[in-house]
């Protein structure tokens, strides 16, 4: 199984965030898959179980702060790795995100180098790769 490339979820209602974020990881050997908002999400979830969720915070209907806390409150997907990308960049912030039981918390503009190396030391297919 560790052929198999990591399945990483971006949720961010801003497309072209996602898809920057979907290209570069596409580019290190992710597969990617992408959702506007918390309930395409939690519909995607239930279909493709990735491997780690890249999470914004700002999105309208549901913040990634309650979304988080939703993930990790279902038992079936509360072991996905929940990594917060997000322009709120405050230490309250980052304090919250963590609280709300993210594996780890990037602010925007990303360092993509560093965000790859955290998620394939999140994403279980990345062992042995």
């Amino acid at each position: 199984m560790a052929t198999a490339k990591p399945k990483v979820i971006i949720v961010d209602d801003d497309r072209e965030t996602r898809e920057m974020l979907a290209l570069a990881l596409s580019m290190e050997g992710f597969e990617v898959s992408q959702v506007a908002n918390g309930l395409r999400l939690i519909s995607t979830l239930h279909v493709d179980k990735p491997d780690v969720i890249l999470l914004d915070v700002n999105m309208s209907w549901i913040d990634g702060f309650e979304l988080c806390k939703a993930v990790r409150q279902n038992e079936e997907f509360a072991t996905i790795p929940v990594v917060f990308v997000s322009a709120r960049s405050s230490p309250a912030d980052v304090k919250k995100g963590m609280s709300c039981g993210a594996a780890d918390y990037f602010t925007k503009p990303v360092e993509i180098p560093s965000l790859i190396k955290r998620l394939r030391e999140l994403s279980p297919a990345s062992a042995g790769a």
